[in-house]
């Protein structure tokens, strides 16, 4: 399924906030727990520079099998960021990201279309390294960042509670 990206815009932060939150009830794809309001996720959008661009991927309308998230150009399926690794002036060339996607349009390539978005405006940006910390049991997530040269690095054990569990988190990266 093709889809179109483009650079997230403030009316698109309530579709980010309920991909992000579907992250969070699925327990699959995040350690987060707190639930985002649009609000949250506006000011966390308006945080993002041209260092770390928020891309968001759109559905033709007559394609979405369900509401919510609708813009001009469409449904909001899925959104991507890339993120500040590390304060320290040493690491300014390596990102980390995130990519979510609505969990009706998981398995229908766009999360393969956010990430190989995101790995070219990594690479125009001029980043050296990309880089994810990804529950361990995220075997799609995963899948997908193997298939896109990522390697594993390795993995932190009993990283994080999660419902009053320890889990696993994998670390993952990709020279550019």
């Amino acid at each position: 399924m093709r889809v179109t990206i483009r650079a997230a815009a403030a009316a698109d932060a309530g579709a980010i906030a309920a991909i992000h939150n579907q992250g969070i009830e699925d327990r699959q794809a995040t350690l987060d727990t707190a639930i985002r309001t649009p609000t949250d996720s506006l000011a966390w959008l308006e945080g993002h520079g041209p260092r770390h661009p928020v891309f968001v991927a759109d559905a033709d309308l007559e394609l979405a099998v369900e509401a919510g998230g609708r813009t001009a150009g469409g449904m909001v399926v899925g959104w991507a960021s890339l993120n500040r690794f590390n304060p320290r002036p040493v690491y300014d060339r390596v990102a980390d990201f995130s990519v979510y996607v609505h969990r009706a349009w998981r398995g229908k390539g766009v999360g393969r279309q956010l990430l190989g978005h995101l790995i070219e405006a990594a690479r125009t940006i001029g980043y050296h390294k990309m880089v994810l910390a990804a529950l361990a049991s995220n075997s799609a997530g995963l899948a997908l960042y193997s298939r896109a040269g990522f390697a594993r690095v390795g993995v932190y054990r009993e990283h994080g509670q999660l419902d009053g569990s320890w889990v696993d988190v994998m670390i993952m990266e990709k020279i550019l």
